[in-house]
């Protein structure tokens, strides 16, 4: 009798043991998973029972709950929202939230995994479950700049600081007012919303990570950086300077922009080359290449990779398996080759820290209710693209570039900047995407920059980078950096 007693005993033993395991795994390991969960309705409707917590920008909140006096509980609104969206997202009543109201809903709902004693305090305290606060990256100067110097154009502007990878700007246009979305009100929220995605100017795609264009001249960084990291070329390294050029293999003709030779000569340098922002020697310098060792470059500036900033970032491409034709137009950033502003600006970002690409990041801290830090962000190295020397050798190419090159008109007085223009084609009639990316000043980077404007900024195929982007781009550094 004693021996089934103890049988029965340890059988009951084993079941509470799995019990607490199982409980545990759910309610603490488990718990982000679970809240991020689509399928999850729950986890949004307890969203709204709890004080959300803030997303900040220099401290003050752009997206916070405030009492609704309804079953919801709160209302979430947000401050300069159509500023803000790309950053903050919405939570809508009757769907899945977006930008860091879903990326960060568990520590913003108070359901993280590092508030699980937070919420256990609460239950015994009797207090109002309070979620936690998101510090932001963003300067307030540099995005209302970004978005006063964008104007009614459709694209984005990003801003990064070089050492550290924050993101400093994030501005995408057309854009919308989040507190349409997020009303207690489904039916209202699903009319906003519908008419949102109807719109035929996209504004709920966040451009700046999420919309892939062809980058044109500006990628031009990237094959002048494996050209020169190879250690078979130099700036002063020499090409045939042609009028047209016929692509192998092909009867297709790439010309330069303006048409005509890349300046005068029978030869034009590299640095020749990407001062004028010329197409020949560049699909010249990229059959030299090769197609396996620009991807390398380019896998090493963070194309062909995923990642989150912590907003899921669009994978800009550099595609495989291309014929030399296809090589040559890829060498100045056509073909298939694809990316974001985000992209572009961590290539321009690398060069301005001496080699070093940082992987990019919104956020700085989150932090409790009492305002201690349950997490900080700290910087952190993408890789090393390119030596210190490179580096300094495409900063001073780049500069040129932009003193007396194809990116003038991001020329500021009295500051060294170091720019490169694109204008990149999209279909034999499509309008031409417009690009500029850069940093300054060029002695002690601050502030990198990639703007695009799309659909040719209004111009068709008559717009080009050094006309639209370059003097968006000169304007918002001019406000950083007198800030």
């Amino acid at each position: 009798m004693n021996r089934e007693l103890k049988r029965v005993s340890i059988i009951v033993l084993l079941m509470f043991i799995a019990l607490l395991s199982s409980t545990t795994i759910v309610q603490v390991f488990q718990a982000d998973n679970l809240s991020a969960d689509a399928r999850n309705t729950r986890t949004l409707y307890d969203s709204y029972s709890v004080e959300r917590g803030p997303i900040l920008v220099a401290g003050e909140p752009i997206a916070q709950s405030m009492p609704a006096g309804d079953d919801y509980k709160f209302l979430r609104t947000y401050s300069n929202g159509p500023l803000y969206a790309p950053i903050t997202g919405f939570i809508p009543v009757n769907g899945a939230p977006t930008g860091l109201e879903h990326a960060l809903n568990g520590e913003l709902s108070g359901t993280s995994n590092s508030q699980f004693f937070d919420k256990l305090s609460a239950i015994f305290t009797g207090k109002n479950p309070t979620g936690a606060a998101v510090e932001t990256t963003i300067d307030p100067v540099a995005q209302r700049a970004a978005w006063d110097a964008l104007g009614d154009f459709t694209g984005s502007v990003v801003v990064t600081e070089p050492k550290t990878g924050r993101v400093l700007a994030m501005v995408s246009k057309p854009g919308y007012d989040p507190n349409t979305l997020t009303v207690h009100d489904g039916k209202a929220v699903t009319t906003a919303y519908d008419a949102l995605v109807d719109d035929p100017g996209n504004p709920l795609m966040n451009r700046a990570i999420g919309d892939l264009n062809p980058p044109g001249s500006v990628f031009k960084l990237v094959v002048v950086t494996a050209a020169l990291e190879s250690g078979k070329f130099t700036p002063d390294s020499t090409f045939p300077n042609p009028g047209t050029f016929q692509l192998p293999g092909s009867s297709s003709i790439v010309i330069n922009s303006g048409g005509g030779t890349c300046g005068p000569g029978d030869t034009v340098t590299i640095a020749t080359a990407l001062r004028l922002s010329c197409n020949i020697p560049m699909a010249e310098l990229g059959l030299q290449l090769g197609d396996q060792a620009i991807r390398e470059t380019a896998e090493k500036f963070g194309f062909n990779s995923d990642y989150t900033i912590p907003l899921e970032v669009a994978k800009s491409a550099y595609p495989r398996g291309m014929d030399d034709a296809q090589t040559a137009l890829s060498a100045f950033g056509q073909f298939e080759v694809r990316a974001t502003p985000l992209q572009m600006s961590m290539v321009s970002g690398a060069i301005a820290n001496g080699g070093v690409a940082m992987v990019p990041n919104l956020v700085d801290q989150i932090l409790a209710p009492n305002l201690t830090p349950l997490q900080t962000f700290k910087p952190k190295e993408f890789q090393r693209v390119m030596s210190p020397e490179t580096a300094a050798t495409l900063n001073q190419m780049m500069v040129n570039g932009v003193q007396d090159g194809a990116a003038s008109n991001a020329r500021i007085d009295g500051v060294a900047v170091a720019g490169k223009t694109g204008t990149a084609e999209n279909g034999a009639d499509d309008p031409y995407t417009l690009w500029f990316t850069g940093f300054a000043p060029a002695n002690d980077p601050q502030f990198a920059i990639t703007v695009l404007v799309e659909n040719g900024g209004g111009l068709g195929q008559t717009g080009y980078g050094n006309l639209l982007a370059a003097p968006i781009a000169k304007q918002v550094l001019e406000a950083v950096l007198n800030k």
